[in-house]
């Protein structure tokens, strides 16, 4: 599987020439989109579509990610069906509770063992769209070791709930808590809900920093010029990194000189922080701010 998830970018199944470009656009994952992006009539088309894309384009680094059409839905099961024998890296599954990811699970399962040969197994990311699904997140997560992230669906969850969804997304607040904690918990990514206004990129980078703060990972993206705003607020700033490096460095230097505790600036540094600089500099890294944490293992 890919690494990061900061930025995961919807393409409607149904556009070629966005398909076709879809790795230049800088998202970690694009995700193909067969269900909401799709009117009824252009099912059939869009799914042959991305199975030819995701068999004869190479996406690179890209994760590949489909988003099929709910699985009570004789469109859902002829997607899934279709896309498991193309190869994405993983399957976005919409309207998701607990018992629709065992099911998906052991239909997945079934046609993996049809196809034969040294598969990787498709990974499964749930969308939580509905107050059940909030509900029940945690036991909506272990219904399957196939997940590997969630997305939270905030335009299906505020409409079940029949509230109005808004740009300072404070009616997301509970939901937003509880799917990223979970996911925390259950050691898979959390991804935020897609910001509406397109042209808004101030409104984006608060809501997307509101996401990262209460524990999200990344964030969906409707439009490749929304992917940049997201990266740079996902992106530790350098401060961070400059304290982070403090961090290591002083803990290095304790154990050097046989010291239990660790001190920064006159402030003590337990291991829950010293874990957090760890797990910041290792995202820099990953999100190539090289310069930035050239050696953290010591040095003045």
């Amino acid at each position: 599987m890919k690494g990061l998830r900061r930025s995961m970018l919807f393409v409607p199944g149904n556009h070629p020439g966005m398909i076709q470009n879809a790795d230049i656009y800088g998202s970690d994952s694009i995700i193909f989109d067969l269900e909401d992006a799709v009117s009824l009539q252009e099912k059939d088309s869009a799914r042959l579509l991305v199975k030819h894309a995701l068999r004869k384009i190479d996406f690179g680094e890209t994760e590949r990610v489909v988003r099929i059409n709910p699985l009570d839905t004789g469109c859902g099961t002829q997607d899934l069906k279709m896309m498991v024998a193309a190869g994405p890296d993983a399957l976005m599954i919409p309207k998701a509770t607990a018992r629709r990811l065992i099911e998906a699970d052991l239909m997945v399962g079934e046609i993996e063992a049809a196809l034969g040969g040294n598969r990787q197994p498709l990974a499964f990311i749930p969308i939580i769209e509905s107050a059940v699904a909030v509900e029940e997140i945690n036991e909506l997560l272990k219904a399957s070791s196939r997940i590997v992230a969630a997305l939270l669906g905030g335009e299906d969850l505020t409409a079940d709930l029949g509230i109005q969804r808004t740009k300072a997304g404070d009616e997301l607040l509970y939901a937003r808590s509880r799917v990223a904690m979970a996911c925390c918990a259950c050691g898979v990514d959390a991804i935020d809900t897609p910001y509406a206004d397109t042209m808004d990129d101030e409104g984006l980078a608060k809501d997307t920093a509101k996401g990262k703060t209460v524990g999200f990972t990344g964030k969906a993206a409707i439009h490749p010029l929304q992917i940049e705003v997201i990266h740079r607020v996902y992106a530790p700033s350098e401060a961070e990194i400059h304290e982070a490096r403090q961090i290591i460095r002083a803990m290095k230097q304790a154990e050097r000189e046989g010291k239990g505790a660790v001190a920064v600036d006159g402030r003590m540094v337990d291991a829950p922080i010293i874990l957090r600089a760890e797990k910041l500099l290792q995202q820099a890294k990953a999100m190539g701010v090289h310069d930035m944490t050239d050696n953290v293992n010591g040095g003045a």
